[in-house]
């Protein structure tokens, strides 16, 4: 039901939508957005293809708890990483939306990106613009019938291969292909690839537009991050208006209009539905199709370019605008430090874990030879892509024995094993009755794998 249509007195709050048939446009700005989309969906569907020693360069093996990133293989303790990438892309948003305002939204946010893949692929079936309204008005006929199955058939096609993707990235592909294949996926492979297709096709064929005027947090809370300075694309009324309509080629003082000429176009062109004319709105993406429209038209017309531009709220009341302001420079600073910090700490992490457990169920014992023995249980983590052999040492107590019954210490790549072992020491060189002491353990062919870790040795202690 339409506002409109309200009885008197009374504002009904829902207003039926409204589809909208973005216009296809021309332009510096339209082929530098293409060419993200091109490069973030290569980036998204290739990826999965990549091989690295032999498996697949990036995997996310949640059953294993191992996530490979090409060389790197990460457990769940380098959690600590996701965090910090977490922050730091908080930071980087901040940055741009500061700097560039939501050029995130127009240029590389998936949903986004996924729409103009759709809307490709609706131009290329069902026409330009005006085709696809007069086709959507149309009775229903074979002939439409026909083209609406084959663009929603190529639809789903397109959300099935990016759903099958996505699960690529969690299941090896070589081996999600074969299970496909021989209908032998398991349920949850299936329930994914089904339920991010269906995303898919819902956000990006249907809801669209809806996303983000509705959905997204972003926009809502990007007004805490636009300052004065922060670029924007603008409409500039006081060269457009008063706007109306004229021949070619009349100069606008001739017919006491400015450069506007009210062809719509900006518009037609915008994936959102909105005029940007009528100001700075929450919806707009900053997709910079409007600028390209108007600049079309501005050449027709012979009028100088730049009627819709990138500006600033400075920059548009004629005042000095600051590239360099002191929180872009806090942003920047930050965010160079954090980067700095997380390579530095990547460079030197250490690809082996060592988790020390004492046997609690016997404090401690007496050997035969007179020695007071505690019992250990080591988990060795080799977090390295190749196989090791390690020694073992302890220290912490004069004359500590360290007792292991393996031969040798051989932990596969990747792999977990654990380990029994005893430590003895003489009562007389117990100082208390629990002691710290050190478990070194270093791989044989690396001096740089290597790690300690601290536990406790109980004994009787002194009288």
């Amino acid at each position: 039901m339409d506002t409109s249509q309200a009885p008197p007195g009374e504002t009904d709050l829902y207003a039926a939508h409204k589809k909208i048939y973005p216009r296809e446009v021309s332009g510096y700005f339209s082929r530098l957005r293409s060419l993200s989309l091109i490069i973030l969906l290569g980036i998204y569907y290739v990826t999965p293809l990549l091989q690295w020693d032999g498996r697949q360069a990036i995997l996310f093996d949640l059953p294993a708890r191992k996530f490979y990133l090409f060389g790197l293989i990460l457990w769940p303790q380098d959690f600590i990483y996701l965090a910090a990438l977490l922050i730091l892309a908080g930071l980087a948003l901040f940055f741009f939306t500061a700097l560039l305002g939501r050029v995130w939204c127009g240029y590389a946010c998936p949903q986004t990106v996924w729409t103009e893949a759709f809307l490709w692929m609706e131009r290329k079936i069902e026409g330009n613009r005006g085709r696809r309204m007069k086709l959507d008005k149309a009775p229903t006929s074979a002939a439409k019938i026909r083209t609406k199955v084959l663009k929603h058939a190529v639809w789903i096609a397109f959300s099935l291969w990016t759903g099958f993707t996505f699960v690529a990235y969690f299941t090896p592909i070589d081996v999600l292909a074969s299970e496909l294949l021989s209908f032998n996926l398991g349920p949850w492979e299936t329930f994914w690839i089904l339920f991010y297709s269906f995303a898919t096709y819902g956000n990006a064929g249907f809801m669209r537009e809806q996303v983000c005027k509705y959905m997204c947090p972003y926009a809502r809370f990007q007004s805490a991050m636009f300052d004065s300075d922060t670029l924007i694309v603008a409409y500039h009324p006081e060269r457009g208006e008063p706007r109306g309509s004229r021949r070619r080629n009349v100069k606008p003082a001739e017919v006491g209009l400015g450069d506007c000429i009210d062809c719509n176009v900006c518009v037609q062109v915008c994936p959102t539905g909105i005029d940007i004319r009528d100001g700075l709105q929450y919806e707009c993406i900053a997709c910079s199709l409007c600028i390209d429209g108007c600049n079309e038209i501005m050449d027709k017309m012979s009028y100088p370019r730049d009627l819709i531009r990138y500006t600033t709220e400075n920059s548009a009341l004629g005042k000095r605008q600051h590239i360099l302001r002191p929180r872009i420079i806090v942003y920047a600073c930050i965010l160079l430090l954090l980067c700095g910090l997380l390579v530095g700490h990547i460079s030197q992490r250490i690809a082996l874990d060592l988790d020390v457990i004492r046997d609690r169920n016997t404090l401690y014992r007496e050997t035969r030879d007179g020695l007071i023995e505690n019992v250990y249980t080591l988990k060795i983590l080799n977090m390295d892509s190749k196989a090791h052999s390690y020694r073992l040492w302890a220290e912490g107590i004069d004359g500590l024995k360290l007792v292991v019954d393996e031969p040798e210490i051989l932990v596969e790549a990747g792999a977990v094993q654990q380990l029994v072992v005893r430590l003895q020491a003489d009562e007389l060189n117990l100082e208390a009755r629990s002691v710290p002491v050190n478990f070194h353990l270093q791989a044989e062919d690396s001096n740089h794998l290597k790690t300690v870790e601290e536990a406790r040795f109980v004994g009787p202690g002194k009288s």
